[in-house]
């Protein structure tokens, strides 16, 4: 991490809710200084008011030139955070937005077409450090900027490059969406398993440990999902049963998953205008 620039000049977090406070506990183990770190917040948690004794910043004046500025609050509050922090703008504080649906133009009209500007979708397992991040930076990013903010980023999981902000949509709708198709997929193997005798909470800690697990695998075995599958599927067997439906070109998770990830992807251009 780039550890030496954002000590000496410092890191401003606007905005402290979930994310912001899992970002913040991965720096500060990862060696940022908590004396180095602006936290603009109008509710702070308990955390954050027990970070204060040991030098964590909270809600005061904000430092003459961080290294990085990191826009963490939800995109309907923007338009009222952004002015707390627009005076750091067309300088060489980069900042790295995690708003989802807004993009590098909006910031740039804001802050000042000088500005470097970082747009970057995280999603919902960074909570617990195992997400995945996609960037994209305008044309004022040089390589050690981008390197500053996928350093801040791992310590909430994975980082990936977009070649243009035009993916955004797609990526919001594959990993930035995907976790709730994970957790429907749980909710809907439970409700099955229940429909084929099992209790309830029986069916839903068999769905929970599956679908993590397999998870888990994926990311780590050497083999591709596809390889994967196939290890597992038996001629005739049980799963390859289950996988006659689920395969199904018309009616399984091919035409599903196509049909609900355009859907996804066509709001987010929607929603950005």
């Amino acid at each position: 991490m780039s550890l030496e620039s954002i000590n000496e000049r410092g890191l401003v977090l606007l905005g402290c809710g979930k994310m912001g406070t899992a970002m913040l506990e991965g720096w500060l183990v990862n060696g940022v200084l908590p004396a180095s770190v602006t936290i603009l917040d109008p509710f702070p948690s308990d955390r954050l008011k027990a970070l204060e004794a040991d030098g964590l910043r909270v809600n005061v004046p904000l430092p003459a030139s961080p290294a990085i500025c990191i826009l963490a609050v939800k995109p309907q509050m923007m338009g009222e955070a952004l002015p707390q922090i627009a005076a750091l703008g067309n300088s060489e504080t980069v900042f790295l937005s995690i708003a989802a649906g807004t993009p590098i133009a909006t910031f740039e009209e804001i802050l000042g077409d000088k500005t470097p500007i970082i747009r970057a979708m995280p999603n919902t397992p960074a909570a617990v450090g195992r997400g995945i991040t996609a960037l994209i930076g305008n044309s004022l990013v040089d390589g050690n900027a981008m390197q500053m903010a996928e350093d801040l980023l791992r310590a909430v999981g994975q980082t990936v490059r977009l070649e243009n902000e035009n993916q955004m949509d797609a990526v919001t709708a594959v990993s930035g969406s995907g976790p709730a198709y994970v957790f429907h997929l749980i909710e809907t193997l439970a409700a099955a398993g229940v429909a084929q005798g099992l209790p309830a909470d029986l069916a839903m800690q068999l769905a929970k440990a599956t679908v993590g697990g397999a998870g888990e695998l994926a990311e780590k075995a050497s083999e591709d999902p596809t390889q994967l599958r196939i290890n597992v599927t038996s001629p005739g067997g049980t799963t390859a049963a289950a996988l006659g439906v689920l395969m199904d070109e018309a009616r399984g998770f091919p035409a599903l998953l196509r049909e609900a990830v355009a859907a996804a992807a066509d709001r987010s251009r929607e929603l950005r205008g």
